[in-house]
């Protein structure tokens, strides 16, 4: 399957929410990608296979709601927080980061920025969709991480 192909197959299979969670914002739902076993399974190959034969030891997934990486930001007070076992990662392993979406950044380049510090060799970052003009990308790429995404979305 090519990936234009690919991407219109995803793009089909991702519900857009309109003015949510504000007015002026679409929110691109993945769970209708997930509900589709077919297109889940070609999301799930397109992901895998440029890595493939690379010698990933693991993969790190951020967690939207904090049960594996509990992220904490305040504004408030500045604080941009990111947290895992001490002993998760290795030094010199090869990890690879998945998230569903790549937006502005924040939450990848953090979870980057940690696994840096564990000294992990970090392969890559792959994710479903990318918010292209938010320019998440591009502040990955920036820190030296080879970045993948299967299908982009304009707007945010």
């Amino acid at each position: 399957m090519s990936e234009q192909t690919l991407a219109q197959t995803l793009r089909a299979s991702i519900r857009t929410i309109d003015d949510y969670p504000k007015p002026g914002v679409k929110f691109y739902d993945i769970t209708t990608l997930l509900g589709n076993a077919q297109a889940f399974r070609r999301a799930i190959d397109a992901l895998v296979y440029p890595y493939v034969g690379q010698g990933i030891d693991k993969v790190a997934g951020v967690e939207a709601r904090g049960f594996i990486l509990r992220v904490a930001y305040s504004l408030e007070y500045g604080i941009d927080e990111m947290e895992i076992h001490s002993d998760a990662v290795r030094p010199g392993e090869q990890v690879l980061l998945v998230d569903d979406l790549i937006a502005s950044g924040g939450t990848a380049v953090a979870a980057v920025k940690l696994l840096q510090k564990m000294q992990a060799n970090i392969v890559g970052a792959c994710f479903v969709m990318d918010l292209p003009e938010l320019g998440g990308a591009e502040k990955l790429r920036a820190l030296g991480v080879d970045v993948r995404s299967l299908v982009a979305f304009a707007g945010k």
